[in-house]
């Protein structure tokens, strides 16, 4: 009897069709990850996170206390205590994400991974930036007029910022029942934006304009990069409150970074706290990737959706440096302008290597370095926007 019920009892014998495809679904992931090195400092927890969820009998991650969390006629509507009452590994951790504490705190080791000193010499970039953001809202009108509501729509949207970070943060507060597939959406495209951009950049530039040469940058001294961060964090959060976690901590490690006076905790944030805090948000994301949730017609709507934000948001940023090119002295290289997008700053490097194609003398890896920070904070505040309309 007990060795019947023995084997009763074992994951082979409870699972589902569903947990075996979304296995494999894991099993590709981590492929990706370790073969191919698609963004593996996320993904790969993320893909060990879904396998960790769907292991049937491993009590890990609770679908349905979450379920009850965000149930308003639920007793444990919101109630952090009943989720730690029946939680599992995965569900202790994954109130971090929830509660938007690990974006934030990625961002502080972004912020101090990060120079602005190209968008300070160059304030145009920081227009560059915001037009590469259009994906985000074409998409989220695109989305709603498919069938998502409104809410879903948004979070689909933020895709096309190419901040995985920004991504997660926002679809917690609006859509967390999407936030596996919209996650695993958001790195995998990132990490194919040498795929993805070059023949949008191509197909939208003349072979003269990708040659256009630009001038050196002006120095940018420390106490402009010190004074930045502080002016950024106080016109944004004064302007649009809800972007203020994300904005406030990208400006707060890029301000260590600067000021010279905290060496030990801008090391500390760039290293041993962006470390630990992806190890737990990749695991606590790749545990929403459930069976139930992901294979679904809504997981295939959002891939599609999410590759058109991105698509969207590289051309914004091509077009609007041609059109500002139409008014200016000094050319811009409109490659630069796809750079707007937030993959940093692997969509930087993008726009050098498309430029030294035609015009091996062709050096805009700096230039597009102005854009591409600027993406990272016309994401955040895209963010705001959507949580402020939609929240």
């Amino acid at each position: 009897m007990n060795i019947i019920e023995f084997f009763s009892g074992m994951g082979f014998m409870q699972m589902t069709w569903q947990q075996g495809v979304m296995l494999l679904v894991s099993f590709f992931l981590l492929y990706l990850a370790i073969h191919k090195k698609y963004e593996p400092l996320l993904l790969l927890p993320i893909a060990f996170g879904m396998l960790l969820t769907n292991l049937p009998g491993a009590g890990m991650f609770h679908d349905e206390l979450w379920t009850a969390f965000l149930d308003p006629s639920s007793p444990a509507y919101h109630s952090y205590g009943a989720i730690l009452k029946g939680a599992g590994l995965l569900d202790v951790l994954y109130i971090g994400v929830k509660a938007g504490v690990y974006p934030c705190l990625i961002f502080i080791g972004v912020g101090a991974m990060t120079d602005f000193g190209p968008l300070i010499a160059n304030p145009k970039s920081l227009i560059l930036g915001a037009a590469a953001q259009i994906g985000i809202f074409v998409t989220f009108l695109c989305a709603n007029w498919m069938g998502f509501t409104p809410a879903e729509a948004g979070s689909i949207g933020i895709i096309g910022g190419a901040d995985g970070p920004t991504s997660i943060f926002l679809t917690s507060k609006l859509a967390p029942h999407l936030l596996g597939p919209i996650a695993i959406a958001a790195y995998s495209y990132m990490a194919l934006v040498p795929v993805i951009q070059p023949p949008i950049m191509r197909a939208l530039t003349t072979k003269k304009e990708r040659a256009i040469k630009m001038g050196q940058l002006r120095p940018v001294s420390k106490t402009e990069k010190i004074i930045f961060p502080v002016i950024i964090t106080a016109i944004v959060a004064l302007i649009l409150p809800d972007a203020a976690p994300l904005i406030g901590c990208l400006m707060l490690g890029n301000l260590m970074k600067e000021c010279g006076v905290v060496d030990r905790l801008s090391k500390t944030a760039q290293n041993e706290l962006m470390n630990i805090v992806v190890i737990f948000l990749g695991l606590s994301v790749g545990a929403t990737a459930t069976a139930g949730s992901f294979l679904t017609l809504k997981t295939l709507g959002i891939l599609t959706m999410g590759i058109v934000a991105f698509g969207l948001g590289t051309a914004g940023g091509v077009l609007l440096a041609k059109f500002m090119n139409l008014f200016l002295k000094n050319k811009i290289n409109p490659l630069i302008g796809s750079a707007g997008v937030s993959a940093v700053p692997m969509a930087a490097r993008v726009s050098q290597a498309v430029g030294q194609e035609e015009n091996p003398s062709n050096f805009l890896l700096m230039h597009a370095m102005g854009p591409n920070v600027a993406g990272v904070i016309g994401s955040a505040v895209a963010a705001g926007v959507l949580l402020t309309m939609l929240g």
